[in-house]
C-alpha cells in the first residue's frame, strides 16, 4: 500500500508541475518583435564619360596662318558626368567642392555643372559656375540624401570651356601644363 501512496503522490507532483508550466507560458492574442534598421552615412563621387576622363585642350594657331590673329580656343569639353550617391546624417547638407592642381598662364578654364539628370532624392544645386582656383570653389551645393545614377549620361553634365582673354594674352606661354582637377564631396 505504501508503494502505492508514494505512486499516486508522484503522478500528484507530475500533474501539478505541468499545470504550472502552463499557467506561465500561456499565448495571448497579440505579439511583438523588433527590427533594427540600420541606415549608414554615405558621400561617394566619381567622374563619370563614355571614353576617358582625362583630355587634352590645345589652342591652334590662327585660321590661314594669319598674322595679326588671335589664337584659337579648344572647343568645350562636356565629356564629363559628376555622379554621387549621399546619405544624410541629420540636416546638414553636402556640396561638391572642385579645385586645379595649377593654374595656366593667360588661360582660364571655365566649369559649369548642368542639372542632375536621372536618380532620386535632394540632389544638389548647381552654381553658374567659375574659372578654376588653386582653392575650393563650390560647384553644387545643398545635396541632401539622393544618388544621381551611375555612368555618363547620369549626374551632372561637366562643360568646360577655355579662354585666353585679351586681359591676359600678356601672360600666354608656349608649352604643355597639366592640370589635376579635383572634386571632393563634402559637409555643408
Amino acid at each position: 500500500m505504501k508503494s502505492r501512496i508514494t505512486l499516486v503522490s508522484s503522478m500528484f507532483v507530475v500533474m501539478l508541475a505541468g499545470l504550472s508550466g502552463r499557467a506561465v507560458a500561456q499565448d495571448t492574442q497579440t505579439d511583438n518583435h523588433q527590427i533594427s534598421v540600420v541606415v549608414p552615412v554615405v558621400a561617394l563621387l566619381d567622374l563619370e564619360t563614355s571614353g576617358t576622363k582625362n583630355f587634352t585642350a590645345s589652342f591652334t594657331k590662327p585660321a590661314n596662318d594669319e598674322a595679326g590673329e588671335k589664337i584659337v580656343a579648344p572647343a568645350a569639353n562636356n565629356s564629363l558626368w559628376l555622379n554621387y550617391t549621399s546619405i544624410q546624417a541629420g540636416t546638414t547638407t553636402k556640396k561638391v567642392n572642385v579645385k586645379a592642381s595649377t593654374l595656366v598662364d593667360g588661360v582660364d578654364i571655365h566649369l559649369v555643372a548642368g542639372s542632375a539628370a536621372g536618380g532620386a532624392g535632394t540632389k544638389g544645386t548647381p552654381t553658374a559656375g567659375f574659372n578654376l582656383t588653386t582653392t575650393d570653389q563650390t560647384l553644387i551645393s545643398d545635396i541632401g540624401s539622393a544618388y544621381t545614377a551611375s555612368g555618363p549620361n547620369a549626374g551632372h553634365q561637366l562643360t568646360y570651356t577655355f579662354l585666353a582673354d585679351d586681359a591676359n594674352y600678356a601672360n600666354l606661354r608656349s608649352g604643355s601644363t597639366t592640370v589635376t582637377v579635383t572634386y571632393t564631396l563634402a559637409d555643408n
